[in-house]
C-alpha cells in the first residue's frame, strides 16, 4: 500500500511473530518495532518471538529499520543488505545467532548500525569498512572472535565505536589514530593483548575511552594525557606496568573517571589538587596495583563540603560517586 511509516509499534500492541507480509509494503520509508519503553498498562514484558523475515529486503525505500529489544532469534537475513536506502539500522538487544551478514557492508548510506547485546559468532566482516558514511557501530556484547581490524581506520566519520565484551584477540591497531571524530571507544571485556598506542593520544575528540577487562602490557602511554576532552578513562584489569605517567596526575583538570585497578602499576597515585574547585563528581581507583604501595594520608583530607574521601581496598573515590561501566545501551542510541 501507500503505508510510509510504521514507527514506535511495540510488544504492548502487537503479539506474535513479525510477518512476513510487511515486505509488501514497499513504499514504507520507517519501521520501528521496539519493546522498549512503557505501553499504556505501564512497563511492556512482552517481547516479539521469531526470526526476522527475509521479505524485509524487499522494502526497496526503508531508511529506517528499528528492531531493537525484542525476542528476534535466528539469523540476520542477508536480505538486508538489498535495502540500498537504508540509513539507520538497529537489531541490538535480541538473541540473533550466526554471522553478521557481509551483504550489509552493501548499505553504503547507513549512518548507525547497532547489534549489540546478540550471540553474534565469527570475525567482523571486511565489507562493513566500507560504510564510510557510519557515525555509529556497535557490535558490542557478542561472541565476535578475530583481530580488530586496522581497517576500521577507514571509518573515518565514526564518532561512536564499541565492540566491548566479544572474544576479540591481538593488537589495539595504531591506525585508530585516523578516526579523527571518534568521541566514544568501548574495547573493554576482550582478549586484546600487546601495549596501548601512543597514537590514541591524537584522538583528541574522545570523552569515553574504555580498554578495561583486556590483556594489554607495558606501560601507560604518556601521550594520553594530549586527550584533554577525555571525561572517562578506564585501563584496568589488564597486565600494564610502570609508574602512572604525571601527564594523567591531575584528575580535576577534566576526567571524571579514572579507572586503574588490576594492573602491575607502580610508583605513587596520581596527584590531585585539593585545593581545585570540584564541579562534578570524580572517582579513582587503584586497587590491585601492589607495586604503588599505600595511599597518602594526605588524599583523605577534603575541604569542607566535597564529601568524603575514602579507603575502599586499595582504591579511594573523590568524593563518593557511584559509577558503574558504561555498557553501551542497546537500543535508543540516537
Amino acid at each position: 500500500g501507500d503505508l510510509t511509516a510504521l514507527e514506535h509499534l511495540s510488544g504492548c500492541e502487537i503479539v506474535g511473530p513479525i510477518p512476513a507480509g510487511l515486505g509488501r509494503l514497499t513504499n514504507l520509508k520507517t519501521l520501528y518495532i521496539s519493546t522498549y519503553g512503557f505501553g499504556s498498562m505501564g512497563h511492556c514484558n512482552t517481547y516479539l518471538p521469531g526470526p526476522i523475515p527475509p521479505e524485509l529486503g524487499n522494502l526497496a525505500n526503508l531508511e529506517v529499520l528499528m528492531l531493537y529489544g525484542n525476542d528476534l532469534s535466528g539469523p540476520i537475513p542477508a536480505e538486508l543488505g538489498r535495502l540500498a536506502n537504508l540509513t539507520r539500522l538497529d537489531l541490538s538487544g535480541n538473541d540473533l545467532l550466526g554471522h553478521v551478514p557481509p551483504e550489509l557492508g552493501n548499505l553504503e548510506h547507513l549512518t548507525l548500525l547497532n547489534l549489540s547485546c546478540n550471540t553474534l559468532t565469527g570475525s567482523i566482516p571486511a565489507q562493513l569498512l566500507s560504510l564510510e558514511s557510519l557515525t555509529d557501530l556497535a557490535i558490542g556484547l557478542n561472541e565476535l572472535s578475530g583481530p580488530l581490524p586496522a581497517g576500521l581506520a577507514s571509518l573515518t566519520n565514526l564518532t561512536f565505536l564499541d565492540l566491548s565484551a566479544n572474544t576479540l584477540i591481538g593488537p589495539i591497531p595504531p591506525a585508530l589514530q585516523d578516526l579523527a571524530n571518534l568521541k566514544v571507544l568501548l574495547l573493554f571485556g576482550n582478549d586484546l593483548s600487546g601495549s596501548i598506542p601512543l597514537e590514541l593520544g591524537r584522538l583528541t575528540n574522545l570523552t569515553h575511552l574504555d580498554l578495561g577487562g583486556n590483556d594489554l602490557s607495558g606501560p601507560i602511554p604518556p601521550e594520553l594525557g594530549d586527550l584533554t576532552a577525555l571525561r572517562i578513562l578506564d585501563l584496568s584489569d589488564n597486565a600494564l606496568s610502570g609508574p602512572i605517567p604525571a601527564e594523567l596526575g591531575d584528575v580535576t583538570v577534566g576526567l571524571q573517571v579514572l579507572h586503574l585497578h588490576d594492573n602491575d602499576l607502580s610508583g605513587p597515585p596520581p596527584a590531585v589538587s585539593l585545593e581545585t574547585e570540584f564541579e562534578f563528581p570524580v572517582v579513582l581507583t587503584l586497587g590491585g596495583n601492589e607495586r604503588m604501595g599505600p595511599i597518602p594520608d594526605e588524599l583523605l583530607q577534603l575541604p569542607q563540603g566535597l564529601g568524603h574521601l575514602g579507603r575502599q581496598g586499595a582504591a579511594f573515590f573523590l568524593p563518593s560517586y557511584y559509577y558503574e561501566r558504561l555498557y553501551h545501551r542497546c537500543g535508543a542510541t540516537y
